[in-house]
């Protein structure tokens, strides 16, 4: 299409392939939008585009996207307000006409697996390296590892025995976030292989869920109390977590930072499971299979998922089975 929408806190751009949507920056901003600056979102990662009325004279484009295309949605889980939608674009009303020109040429252009769950990540988390300030401690994550730095002022006793904390992405299986916005927020990191544990005695707080969305797993061990079977029932007693309280830990800060950890994970999962992929039915001799094998190495390469050296590596094993 290549033209350009603007609205209230954004303005979208439209290639023939994707959006891009560049954020405004001002005091009337969200400051979510304004950590954002902008995101490219092509087609095939939207499900679905609608148009319907706002508020005081306004109509809301909304780019609905596919459930585990994004990230940033998919660490959000549901928590975000209407106003820190970034896949909203709010219009004076009288501009009606021309947001429904643009609805339907978006819709036009969905792809066909529009309907279904993404299998990978098709929008780009937030970059690394980044940090927050929670209430108990301090956030960082450097693209490769997480580490959660303790304060004396908020951080638990079972903190403090525990120590400051490092957890390699390799040896998580995602994360949980729960908004500041709601009542005992927190970002939680869980272990490989403790996805399903219930979590061990203690009150206060509801257990964090076995599935969903936003959920990685959290390292394994030689953590501290992380290395046993159960997780704490509390955020604040689990050394795999970061506690938010009023001006620690703001959506703006530490959902990126969410999306960005869980982006991390999952590329990470899927790079080691290439080989598996790959080689799992060597002995077969079928052309039309090899070529769907080589077909979809060649969308994990595309994805960056597999190496220059590995794309080539398979791909030739592969021919060999020819």
């Amino acid at each position: 299409m290549g033209d350009v929408l603007a609205g209230i806190h954004a303005t979208w751009e439209f290639d023939t392939d994707s959006v891009l949507i560049r954020f405004e920056r001002g005091i009337r901003t969200p400051k979510l939008f304004q950590s954002l600056r902008e995101r490219r979102v092509p087609h095939a990662a939207l499900s679905s585009v609608t148009l319907t009325p706002g508020k005081r004279g306004t109509v809301v484009l909304r780019a609905v996207p596919r459930p585990g295309a994004d990230p940033l949605v998919e660490a959000a889980a549901g928590q975000l307000k209407d106003g820190c939608d970034p896949y909203r674009l709010v219009l004076p009303a009288e501009r009606e006409t021309l947001a429904e020109y643009y609805a339907d040429e978006l819709r036009a252009r969905l792809g066909p697996d529009a309907a279904e769950p993404a299998e990978r990540f098709l929008v780009a988390a937030p970059e690394a390296p980044m940090q927050f300030k929670a209430y108990d401690g301090r956030a960082a994550f450097d693209g490769h590892r997480v580490s959660f730095r303790w304060f004396w002022t908020g951080a638990s006793t079972a903190k403090w025995k525990a120590g400051d904390q490092t957890f390699p992405v390799t040896e998580l299986s995602g994360v949980e976030w729960r908004s500041p916005e709601a009542f005992e927020g927190y970002l939680r990191l869980v272990p490989r292989g403790l996805e399903n544990a219930v979590p061990g005695p203690g009150a206060g707080e509801v257990p964090a869920r076995s599935s969903g969305p936003g959920l990685v797993a959290e390292p394994g061990a030689a953590h501290g109390p992380q290395s046993v079977a159960a997780r704490p029932a509390r955020a604040d007693q689990d050394p795999a977590a970061v506690i938010f309280g009023l001006g620690y830990g703001p959506v703006h800060e530490s959902l990126p930072f969410a999306a960005a950890v869980l982006e991390s994970v999952r590329r990470n999962h899927s790079a080691a499971a290439v080989p598996a992929a790959v080689l799992a039915g060597a002995g077969r001799r079928d052309p039309a299979d090899i070529a769907e094998r080589i077909r979809h190495l060649g969308e994990l390469h595309q994805a960056g998922l597999v190496t220059d050296d590995e794309f080539s590596t398979k791909k030739a094993q592969l021919l060999a089975e020819l």
